[in-house]
């Protein structure tokens, strides 16, 4: 989880380098007060108040007000400059919640988890805040403590060893602390998730607790959920005596060990100003620096990290709503249109049966084929795994010899296509529904394109490219025929309809099928019917985790279950049905019966 969180924010932080050395820049400006306060401090009594000097010692004093006022300067533009790493982070991690919600939906075919993308959203806000916390604190806290050790270094190198060493040492303590405060973190964001959860259920049936008289069953198990909330945050709150441990260490002991050492270090010739510098260096500038390190990291850091880790989790895959390993630019163009599955094994579950079972498969460049079998045989899961929607578990799928999970997410219509049953139309004229894969396209192309698919009457029907299109008043086949010739225009080169014209008649189907076929690239169908395995080169016949391969005429021969296929659709496919498919399709079950 942590992994996974931290790569998403420097991810975030990569791409904003710019902003993130102006920040720098600023932050080294308003160290100057915490390098000059022992410095002037120490001149101030020692050639200014102890020599009987006011004048200097005044001065040196203004001098450091001057400072004062230069840091509070830089201190409102670091302020000002942290909305530009912080708002960006924001709008990533809101896409990333809504991005994977919508992509968990779609897979699992059920409605949008809005509770849960709402509970998400205000830990991106928990993020946001404790990310800007972080980022200030950590770069205050460098800056403070290079600018102290330097001027105890100026002042006088033996002042290091009092103050050095037990610095370091709480910060050791405290960075051993971060891994137990982190862990105890983790179990109250959890915690408390499901406590929402317990109770917004428990809220929304309460007419049916209440009819059911099922009260002191649902009031025992919200509460072991409240008490489990409840504990997890004592646990949390044990944790942090560590880190008041390491606070003590880190910031308080130099201070002490620079007041017991005052005899020593002036019987070394070190003067009472710069052991008052020193004393100045460690009470105003090393101590805050160090509480909120210690304050910041831990309390707002562990909450950005586990926030960031929960969203990674939940919302999607780490990279800021870019799936593993597709970043942008990172892949070569795919050369061609084949297409090759290694070993490509998938199941929606660790201990699930898997779906997909050790597939291999190669696809020529232009090579049309059906993919066929039984309802839940995974035709639908082998198709996202070809679109690289889902990922293998093992195994590999490439087109054009380039991994498909690598290409960027922005230009991946340009390489492949995925048309799902469930056709995508959306409120806007027909043009804009028909280009939106291929925005610039021009009215000779989405003519052709129209008149492939075969979707000119619904384009005369509708009142032309500019007419409104209201997606309520389509029907599924229409629809279909819109998200085809929209699949149509851009030059992909794969193809994938999976069931993508369940809902037209065969002849339909004939056309919009035959029109991808003459179309450049590789083609797959998975078909719900056999007509459409018969006018491909091949057949791929799943099974659960079997598969068989090859052309209608083998499968004939050598599958018992693509002949059961083929049997069943003769006898459930009426005479009319017969005679709009396409000839081809006729002889051939006709001679297989």
């Amino acid at each position: 989880m942590r992994g996974r969180a931290s790569g998403l924010l420097l991810a975030s932080l990569r791409r904003r380098r710019g902003a993130f050395v102006r920040l720098t820049g600023w932050s080294l400006l308003q160290g100057v007060p915490a390098f000059l306060s022992g410095w002037a401090v120490a001149r101030a009594v020692d050639d200014g108040f102890l020599a009987g000097r006011t004048g200097t010692g005044l001065a040196w004093l203004g001098a450091l007000a001057a400072a004062v006022v230069v840091g509070a300067w830089a201190t409102h533009h670091t302020t000002l400059g942290l909305s530009a790493l912080v708002e960006p982070l924001r709008d990533e991690l809101v896409t990333l919640v809504a991005s994977g919600t919508l992509h968990r939906s779609a897979r699992a075919g059920r409605p949008a988890d809005t509770a849960g993308v709402a509970r998400l959203t205000e830990q991106v806000e928990i993020a946001r805040e404790a990310y800007g916390a972080v980022v200030m604190f950590v770069q205050g806290f460098v800056v403070t403590v290079a600018g102290v050790l330097l001027g105890l270094a100026a002042l006088d190198p033996a002042l290091l060893v009092f103050v050095l060493p037990p610095l370091l040492a709480g910060l050791v303590l405290f960075a051993l602390a971060l891994r137990a405060l982190a862990a105890r973190q983790r179990a109250v964001v959890l915690a408390d998730e499901r406590m929402a959860e317990s109770v917004g259920a428990v809220t929304g049936g309460l007419r049916d607790v209440v009819a059911c008289g099922a009260e002191d069953l649902v009031r025992e198990r919200t509460g072991e959920r409240i008490e489990a909330a409840a504990g997890a945050t004592r646990a949390l709150a044990r944790a942090t005596a560590l880190r008041t441990a390491s606070l003590g260490v880190g910031g308080w002991l130099p201070l002490l060990l620079l007041l017991a050492g005052a005899p020593w270090l002036v019987q070394r010739g070190v003067t009472a100003g710069a052991i008052l510098g020193a004393v100045t260096y460690v009470s105003q500038g090393l101590q805050p620096a160090l509480q909120g390190l210690v304050q910041g990291v831990g309390g707002s850091g562990l909450w950005l990290l586990v926030t960031v880790g929960r969203i990674a989790e939940v919302g999607g895959p780490a990279g800021a709503a870019e799936p593993p390993g597709r970043e942008h630019g990172a892949a070569a163009a795919p050369r061609g249109s084949g297409v090759e599955l290694a070993g490509v094994t998938f199941g929606y579950a660790r201990s699930a049966e898997p779906v997909i079972d050790g597939l291999d498969l190669v696809l020529r460049p232009g090579e049309h084929l059906a993919v066929v079998g039984p309802s839940g045989a995974g035709k639908s899961t082998f198709a996202a795994l070809l679109a690289g929607v889902l990922e293998p578990a093992a195994g590999q799928v490439r087109l054009g010899g380039v991994p498909v999970r690598s290409l960027p997410a922005g230009g991946l219509a340009r390489h492949r296509v995925l048309i799902p049953q469930e056709a995508y139309v959306f409120a806007g004229t027909l043009g804009e529904n028909l280009t939106y894969l291929e925005p610039g396209a021009g009215p000779a192309a989405v003519d052709a394109a129209v008149d492939a698919v075969g979707a000119r009457a619904l384009v005369e029907r509708l009142g032309g490219y500019g007419a409104p299109v209201d997606p309520q008043a389509l029907s599924a086949g229409e629809r279909q025929l819109i998200a085809l010739v929209r699949a149509y225009l851009p030059p992909a080169g794969l193809v994938v309809l999976d069931e993508a014209t369940c809902h037209l008649d065969p002849a339909a189907e004939a056309c919009a099928e035959e029109a991808f076929a003459r179309r450049p690239g590789t083609l797959v169908v998975c078909a719900h019917r056999i007509s459409s395995a018969l006018r491909a080169d091949r057949v791929l016949v799943l099974d659960g985790a079997r598969a068989g391969l090859g052309t209608h005429e083998e499968l004939l021969a050598g599958s018992a279950l693509y002949r059961d296929l083929v049997g069943h659709w003769e006898v459930t496919a009426s005479p009319t049905r017969e005679r709009s498919g396409s000839r081809r399709s006729g002889s051939a079950l006709r001679s297989s019966g």
